[in-house]
């Protein structure tokens, strides 16, 4: 019996249809697909991989991707192809909807991946709608009405504590001319129903009184540790009005987060062990985009390694880990990001995660890892590590010759560059996970700029770091050997090639070097001055041999 050659995933399934696969399955298995990530469903496919073949209800495709559609709400489009394996197996394909699915009869199913690492449907449960519609940007949890909820349920200490925030953060401050109802209307936490003004989960969030937010809000926990080796030095839990939270963990920030004084000329900066822009951006990032319908807190951990920051929620809709540098700036929770934008705690323009990459480019350290996220949690890694000074003296340089801060892609080609010590555009386009257009015209702008410096022609055309930050890391020892070993072994491949094949030509050696023909012409007539080569021929039919 032939094998499928697969294994089942959570995009994947095998189905028997040895005693006709009933149609309540088929449905189930179509539905968890669209709620979950799409993916395929193969009829006739134990569940090892064995290929059983169709039952003869089954093998009409047109007409079963129409009962599909009819027994789905709202109805499933979906591609169904006989495939001739030695039998017939029938594959459908399921979109994933933009949209929670259900059968007809109700149901409405999710795919999860078991313990031991196989797939299954399971039912959806009601949180779990609002988790998948927020995921979709469909729903703005943040600006929901709170059930049962008044508005005596607010703090007036939170919401003097709010306008403290605008003025020390340099928020709008049009914001502070507002009486306490109007500014409550402008930043939405509060939204009128029946008639009367309700706090909305944005208001709750950011100003609701402690019990009360324990009680209409249990999924609002916070927790903070610190650790040096294996000693616990804080463990704490709490549940706070959000910006009381961000208060208390930004004090034990401040309290264990060494800083590192270097001096540039006449100017000295303060190197931090975990930046603290790129702190408040990943705090913020995590109460603005976790998913406040599950259960779950966010974490935050720092310890010798680094800092770690966990929130409930996976990534939404079209962000994963290689494109949240270029994705579109959208959030789970819109009414709550705006609101701390326009307070200012985050970043005005939507992106935060440019100042979280930055502030470890800035100091030439390991970059952000974003590795552990989950399909259920969002996990964030800033890792400590020894600052690069003379990568953090040639960049604080050159931003203060140009008035500015370097763009993040920039900053992500120099890094490139200090990683690989020499690299061609490709390599530093996968690198980065860039488009191969910007990084070349990114790297033309920073060789202009004299960060960089090309070497080789065409194909063989690579870059390094230019000689300011060799010469600031005092190591031109270093720039010598990235900037002249392969002149130093021309000679060498040049004689290696004419051995071999019994001559060179000009273009043999333009072509082996990636230089140009009258570069080749004079490494010829040098290596024939040093009786290493022997010139035979003249003219477009001159040729050097070995001597």
């Amino acid at each position: 019996m032939r094998n499928i050659g697969f294994v089942e995933s959570l995009t994947i399934e095998f189905k028997s249809d040895l005693d006709k696969l009933p149609d309540n399955e088929i449905i189930d298995s179509v539905v968890a697909f669209a709620n979950t990530d799409g993916g395929e469903l193969y009829i006739g496919v134990e569940d090892n991989g064995d290929i059983t073949g169709l039952h003869a209800s089954h093998k009409d495709p047109t007409q079963l991707a129409a009962f599909v559609a009819n027994r789905t709400v709202p109805p499933v489009t979906v591609r169904c192809e006989i495939i001739e394996i030695d039998i017939q197996v029938l594959k459908i394909s399921v979109p994933r909807r933009t949209s929670v699915v259900a059968t007809s009869s109700g149901k409405m199913l999710r795919r999860r991946i078991k313990a031991d690492g196989t797939p299954e449907n399971i039912p959806m449960y009601p949180f779990e709608i609002a988790t998948r519609l927020s995921s979709l940007s469909l729903l703005d949890f943040s600006s929901q009405p709170v059930p049962d909820a008044s508005i005596a349920d607010l703090d007036v200490v939170e919401r003097e504590r709010l306008r403290n925030i605008i003025r020390t953060y340099h928020g709008e401050q049009n914001l502070l001319e507002l009486t306490d109802e109007e500014l409550d209307k402008a930043l939405q936490l509060v939204t009128i129903v029946e008639g009367k003004m309700v706090p909305t989960f944005a208001g709750l969030l950011l100003l609701g009184k402690k019990d009360r937010l324990k009680t209409l809000m249990p999924t609002t926990e916070s927790a903070i540790q610190v650790l040096q080796g294996t000693d616990v030095k804080v463990n704490e839990s709490f549940t706070l009005p959000l910006l009381a939270a961000f208060e208390k963990i930004s004090e034990y920030m401040n309290a264990w987060n060494r800083n590192e004084d270097m001096e540039i000329g006449l100017y000295r900066i303060s190197i931090p062990d975990i930046d603290y822009r790129a702190f408040r951006e990943s705090l913020v990032n995590a109460y603005c985009h976790r998913d406040y319908s599950m259960l779950g807190r966010v974490r935050i951990q720092l310890n010798d390694e680094g800092l770690t920051i966990s929130n409930p929620g996976g990534f939404i809709e079209g962000i994963n880990m290689h494109n949240l540098l270029d994705a579109e700036p959208h959030g789970r929770n819109p009414v709550l990001a705006d609101a701390l934008k326009r307070i200012g705690l985050a970043e005005r323009t939507g992106r935060g995660i440019d100042r979280i990459f930055e502030g470890s480019l800035l100091y030439g350290r390991l970059l952000p890892d974003y590795s552990s996220t989950t399909d259920r949690r969002v996990s964030l890694f800033i890792p400590k590590s020894l600052p690069d000074k003379a990568f953090v003296k040639m960049l604080a340089n050159e931003q203060r010759r140009i008035g500015r801060s370097l763009p993040i892609h920039a900053l992500l080609v120099l890094n490139s560059l200090k990683h690989f010590h020499r690299a061609t555009v490709r390599d530093i386009t996968d690198d980065i996970n860039s488009d191969e257009t910007k990084v070349k015209n990114i790297i033309e702008s920073l060789t202009e700029a004299g960060l960089v410096e090309a070497t080789g022609n065409g194909k063989g055309r690579s870059y390094i770091l230019s000689s300011k930050v060799y010469r600031n890391a005092d190591n031109t020892v270093g720039y010598v050997r990235q900037t002249g070993i392969d002149k130093l072994r021309y000679s060498e491949l040049v004689i290696k090639l004419a051995k071999t094949q019994g001559y060179v030509t000009r273009k043999n050696v333009s072509d082996l070097l990636h230089i140009s023909p009258p570069q080749a012409y004079r490494i010829l007539e040098k290596l024939a001055a040093n009786k290493k080569l022997q010139l035979v021929g003249k003219g477009r039919y001159a040729k050097y041999v070995p001597i």
